[in-house]
C-alpha cells in the first residue's frame, strides 16, 4: 500500500468522524462542532501530506469536504519529542479541536515507545490546558502482517480520556 493509499484511508475515517461530531449532538457530547469552527491538524509527514500533492494532504481534503477551517501543522521527519516543542505556539491560533497524529517517524526510526506515548500524553496535556478539545488518531505499525495500529495510542487514549481514532488498515485492502 502506497502513501497516498494510506493518506486517503486517514482521511475518509477522519471526515467521517468530523461530520458525526458536526452534525450528531446525541452521540457527541464531548466535541460539538460548529460551522466557523477551526481545526488544528498537528502531527508529522502524515498529516503534512507528504508523497501526495499538497492538495491531498488529508486536512486540505477535510476543509474541502466539510467546509471548516483546517490548519495544516504536520511537518515532514519531526519526531513527538520535536512536536512537543512546537505545540504551545501552534495553540495559540485558538483552534475548536486538535487533531492529534503523531508519532510515524518515532514509530520507523524505532524509538522509545515509552518516549513516545510520554511525549503523546505531554501534547494532550497541553492542549486540554488550554481549553481544546482533542482527536487523536493512531499511527500505524509498519510490519509484515500489514498496518495494524501501534497499542501506545491506546494506552495514551485510556489515560487521557480522550477521543480516540483506532482503525487498523490491514493488508487485505483494496487499492
Amino acid at each position: 500500500m502506497n502513501k497516498i493509499t494510506l493518506l486517503a484511508i486517514l482521511t475518509l475515517i477522519i471526515i467521517v468522524i468530523l461530520v458525526l461530531m458536526k452534525e450528531n449532538t446525541k452521540d457527541s457530547k464531548d466535541i460539538l462542532l460548529k460551522e466557523n469552527s477551526v481545526i488544528l491538524a498537528f502531527g508529522d509527514s502524515l498529516t503534512y501530506g507528504f508523497g501526495a500533492d499538497n492538495d491531498f494532504s488529508y486536512p486540505k481534503i477535510m476543509q474541502k469536504k466539510t467546509g471548516l477551517k483546517i490548519i495544516n501543522a504536520g511537518v515532514n521527519g519531526e519526531l513527538s519529542s520535536e512536536g512537543l516543542l512546537r505545540l504551545p505556539q501552534l495553540l495559540e491560533h485558538k483552534p475548536d479541536l486538535v487533531i492529534l497524529c503523531h508519532g510515524g517517524n518515532d514509530i520507523l526510526q524505532n524509538s522509545s515507545s515509552v518516549l513516545l506515548k510520554e511525549n503523546l500524553i505531554q501534547m494532550i496535556q497541553l492542549i486540554k490546558q488550554s481549553g481544546v478539545k482533542v482527536l487523536l488518531v493512531g499511527v500505524p505499525n509498519f510490519d509484515i502482517f500489514g498496518f495494524g495500529v501501534n497499542e501506545v495510542y491506546a494506552e495514551v487514549a485510556d489515560a487521557t480520556g480522550v477521543l480516540y481514532e483506532k482503525r487498523s488498515i490491514n493488508k487485505h485492502c483494496t487499492k
